[in-house]
């Protein structure tokens, strides 16, 4: 799944001229839109769930089949995600920006099917809904936290690109190697990535605040939203580590 690799596009100066004022209207627009993603994921994601089980569930059953299955699904993610981020940054249309958006929301939906219903099926009904709503309290405490921690501190987290990228490509290449040699990640694994996102959060709202031109609001949505899922993703298998099996 997409792990947040891509950087944002560093623009020298990009805020030098911009007033305080108008620095924190590009902020309001960002988390707006970050809010509205979100909600928007977790009301097409349910809605799959509840009016469509049956394509839902065949989907993700698809999914598992197989490795090659789930390798092409996870390329189909990637390339969709890469899609997404491309259009988001759209100069020339705000329309194409938010189709850049929805897709991803989209895309991250469906991924998000195979896991939940491998949830209900580990846990049971009602422990697997008591655990995604702790999933998606800790994934929001620790967005929030590392958000206010960016604002309030006004530390340059810059400094993390360089470890970013060296643990998003070795997190890569251990996911497919479970993959094909059939070993199990674990909770180990998803702690890790969990850090992993934390970092990425801390990187990019730095980068946001300091280096996003202030047309980019919807762009700048889409990475935090795309690392705040698959924050949530991990933090999610995190817990099912610990449930018990049916």
């Amino acid at each position: 799944m997409r792990a947040a690799a891509s950087f944002p596009r560093s623009i020298p100066f990009a805020s030098a001229t911009l007033g305080q004022s108008d620095r924190m209207a590009f902020l309001r627009k960002t988390y707006a839109h970050l809010g509205v993603a979100l909600v928007a994921l977790a009301v097409f994601t349910g809605g799959m769930m509840r009016f469509f089980p049956e394509t839902s569930l065949a989907m993700s059953r698809w999914a598992f089949a197989g490795t090659w299955n789930w390798l092409l699904v996870l390329a189909l993610f990637m390339g969709v995600g890469y899609v997404g981020d491309r259009l988001a940054w759209s100069r020339s249309s705000r329309a194409l920006q938010y189709l850049g958006l929805g897709v991803s929301v989209i895309a991250q939906a469906l991924l998000l099917q195979p896991l939940l219903w491998v949830a209900m099926l580990k846990l049971g009904a009602v422990d697997a809904q008591a655990v995604i709503l702790q999933a998606v309290t800790i994934t929001l405490a620790i967005f929030v936290g590392l958000t206010l921690t960016v604002f309030v501190t006004r530390r340059d987290f810059s400094f993390l690109r360089s470890a970013l990228m060296v643990g998003s490509f070795a997190a890569l290449g251990i996911i497919v190697a479970s993959m094909i040699f059939g070993f199990s990640l674990g909770a180990v694994f998803a702690g890790a990535m969990i850090l992993l996102m934390a970092g990425y959060i801390l990187y990019q709202t730095g980068q946001i605040a300091r280096d996003f031109p202030p047309t980019a609001h919807v762009a700048a949505a889409l990475l935090l939203f795309s690392t705040i899922a698959t924050l949530f993703w991990y933090v999610l298998q995190f817990l099912m580590s610990f449930g018990r099996d049916e």
